[in-house]
């Protein structure tokens, strides 16, 4: 049995994939060696500390987002989820600059807060965005690339951390994410012109069609 299929992405879905995966990664880097920093680097610091620090993220995420998510949404065009996805990604790059100055637990807990708020602006709007722009009929597909992407960017980079950690020290992980954190940044303005304005409707990009179909045989 053969099947024929045609796919095509358009610009805006690509970009913020392509966003996501360079802050996945970034932050793939630090995922296994987090811990270890904060015993070892941080006065006082055990595993109490780790685990407080983890949990205020995710709270202080959790709590802020929903009614930052609302406030957007009753915001006629999506520019300002646009410039909040931005200035949230900016400011999460900078966190990991900020461990290398630190050394005690409440500016650990600082940055975490920071963390927490700048991606309670960053992760709803980028939902935001990518669900106003997904292709019609390809819903489930580009939903699947966004979760292969950040697979294996995390995969990879959770991989190549703790090796990395290990030779060159936390100093270059950390200004590592920090430059994957900007470079997610970075990539999302040439879509900016393809980001609806307040008040107008949505008019997705053109898809760019592939020169041919592929062809593939099944069993």
């Amino acid at each position: 049995m053969k099947i024929y299929f045609q796919i095509s992405i358009n610009k805006v879905i690509r970009t913020l994939i392509t966003s996501d995966l360079a802050l996945s990664a970034g932050w793939g880097f630090l995922a296994p060696i987090f811990a270890v920093f904060i015993i070892n680097q941080i006065e006082g610091g055990d595993v109490s500390v780790v685990g407080f620090a983890v949990g205020l993220y995710w709270i202080v995420k959790s709590i802020v987002q929903p009614f930052l998510a609302h406030y957007l949404d009753r915001n006629h065009g999506e520019i300002d989820d646009f410039y909040f996805l931005v200035a949230g990604l900016f400011v999460a790059g900078l966190v990991p600059l900020g461990y290398l100055f630190i050394t005690q637990p409440w500016q650990l807990y600082l940055l975490e807060f920071i963390h927490a708020i700048a991606l309670a602006c960053a992760v709803p709007t980028w939902a935001g965005i990518f669900t106003r722009h997904i292709d019609k009929g390809q819903e489930a597909f580009e939903w699947s690339i966004e979760s292969t992407a950040l697979g294996f960017g995390a995969g990879i980079a959770g991989m190549l951390g703790g090796v990395l950690a290990e030779t060159v020290g936390f100093e270059a992980i950390f200004i590592l994410v920090s430059v994957f954190s900007m470079f997610a940044v970075v990539i999302l303005f040439p879509v900016r012109h393809l980001i609806m304005p307040r008040g107008k409707g949505l008019v997705r990009p053109a898809m760019r069609k592939p020169p041919f179909s592929e062809e593939t045989s099944a069993f």
